[in-house]
């Protein structure tokens, strides 16, 4: 967090095209516009959504990421467009709460990140168990927008 109350510099927002995801960008960005932060914008692969035969077929695992980093990148077009200044983009592979918080916080350096509460996929992902691990063990603040 900065010196100024309330500001960070490097805003994480977490995107898997759920309602709730929507709205963690919407804040994101509008934070980020206000506070003159960066953007990060991380999406995850998710491996176990996987079929054994899908994920030791290596053309159908790189097209998924493609597909993701393609898609992310119009996350950042967007951002870009609303006026925020400074935007990247992350995409990982694994469970979405663990990688989030081992992985792309280290590796990023936010200092706040946004999520929403229920993801897009399963039922309801279990009810926002991701949102739950990465309010437990996140390193930095958390925002949970419902």
């Amino acid at each position: 967090m900065s010196e100024t109350k309330n500001s960070f510099k490097r805003v994480l927002v977490g995107v898997d095209d759920s309602d709730d995801a929507q709205l963690a960008f919407r804040y994101a960005m509008r934070r980020c516009i206000k506070d003159g932060s960066t953007l990060i914008i991380t999406s995850i692969l998710e491996n176990d959504e996987m079929n054994v035969y899908q994920a030791l077929t290596k053309d159908y695992v790189h097209g998924e990421r493609e597909e993701l980093d393609q898609h992310i990148l119009e996350y950042r077009d967007v951002a870009l467009h609303a006026g925020v200044k400074k935007v990247e983009a992350i995409v990982a592979e694994g469970d979405p709460g663990e990688t989030i918080v081992k992985k792309v916080i280290p590796s990023s350096e936010a200092d706040l990140l946004v999520i929403g509460s229920l993801s897009k996929r399963g039922l309801r992902k279990y009810f926002g168990s991701q949102a739950a691990y990465m309010a437990k063990y996140s390193p930095i603040s958390i925002m949970i927008v419902r």
